[in-house]
């Protein structure tokens, strides 16, 4: 940028052009001010002539067209705009991270078997109750996170809403054999760790089942909570028959083994984060535990709003047509005038001729 640009820039705030050299052309402006495109009429006696209130009001304003015309016609070739602007903006909502299970039960019904007739597949009925949830959290920043065999990032904390329902919108594709949330979580943990923001931080997991941790990523997991507090909900997409998480099992099957998505519950309950787990075996308590997820997330929130450039060029030529055409119809109004005055003048010789014979 020159320095005649960056002199511009400061001097008009929101306002910019990306010629400002161009601006000197604005003297031209003062020229219809001092001149008149009309033919100029000899007239002996301008005191004769009555006082005419309403021409004096169109020579101003024909005036003022010309010299509009000349600003508008220089501002649109100097390229006007309004700059892009960041506003911050007071709401309510969250920074969210939602973690979903791509392993192939997901592909399953809640009865566990292929979906057939009017059943739908648990990725399904995700994809789509999600797709409601982020279209009401306008105010939130929201990333996504998958993961089957291994961890799979989706998408960064983004406020572009229609990217992430995007995103959604392809969990129901074929997912793979196993199920690492240890991982997973590890990677939804990361999704914070450039976030400066003062904000409420979420992380949703969407699963339908679990499998054994590490302890070292259990480890892992414990440092990175203790550094990035965050709100962890477990949405546990509970097929029938299946092991609840909240059921104490029999002595003899109460291991990780036999019993880990109930272990996983109570890895999460030991993380010392505020945690809360939700058990759905139909689509319809999916959609409960997504509203009340969604009641749960409505803390006060500083949200950025970014306003896109806007050329002005366009408008500034129109304001210069407009102007220009009133001048042409101001100048074919004289013409006609002027035309017609030779006629009137013999008209009303003849006329007093007759009257005199």
């Amino acid at each position: 940028m020159s320095r005649a640009a960056g002199a511009w820039e400061s001097l008009t705030g929101n306002w910019g052009v990306d010629h400002p050299l161009l601006l000197g052309l604005l003297v031209l402006a003062a020229l219809p001010l001092v001149a008149t495109p009309l033919i100029r009429q000899g007239i002996p006696s301008v005191s004769l002539a009555p006082a005419d209130a309403l021409s004096r009001a169109i020579r101003v304003g024909l005036h003022l067209a010309g010299s509009l015309a000349m600003v508008a016609i220089v501002l649109g070739l100097a390229g006007l705009h309004r700059r892009e602007q960041v506003i911050a903006r007071q709401g309510t909502g969250a920074h969210l991270v939602l973690l979903l299970d791509r392993s192939s039960s997901m592909d399953n019904s809640f009865a566990d078997r292929a979906p057939s007739g009017d059943q739908e597949a648990k990725s399904v009925v995700a994809k789509r109750l999600l797709d409601d949830f982020v279209a009401r959290r306008t105010r939130d920043r929201i990333g996504v996170a998958a993961f089957s065999t291994s961890p799979m990032p989706v998408l960064p904390l983004t406020d572009h809403h229609e990217v992430v329902r995007a995103a959604i919108a392809a969990i129901d594709r074929p997912g793979l054999a196993f199920t690492d949330v240890g991982r997973g979580l590890a990677l939804a943990l990361s999704s914070f760790a450039d976030d400066q923001d003062e904000a409420s931080r979420a992380i949703l997991l969407v699963s339908d089942g679990a499998a054994l941790i590490d302890r070292k990523v259990q480890e892992t997991l414990r440092d990175a909570m203790a550094r990035t507090p965050v709100h962890l909900y477990w949405l546990f997409l509970r097929s029938r028959g299946a092991k609840g998480i909240f059921e104490e099992p029999p002595p003899g099957e109460n291991t990780p083994q036999a019993n880990p998505e109930r272990h996983l519950h109570l890895f999460f309950q030991s993380l010392g984060v505020p945690y809360r787990a939700f058990e759905a075996t139909s689509p319809q308590a999916v959609g409960q535990a997504i509203a009340e997820i969604d009641r749960q997330e409505t803390r006060p929130i500083t949200y950025v709003e970014r306003v896109p450039r806007r050329d002005l060029a366009r408008p500034a030529f129109a304001m210069a047509a407009a102007a220009t055409a009133l001048l042409l119809l101001a100048k074919l109004a004289e013409r006609t005038l002027v035309r017609a005055a030779p006629m009137a003048v013999a008209t009303r010789q003849a006329d007093v001729l007759r009257r005199a014979a």
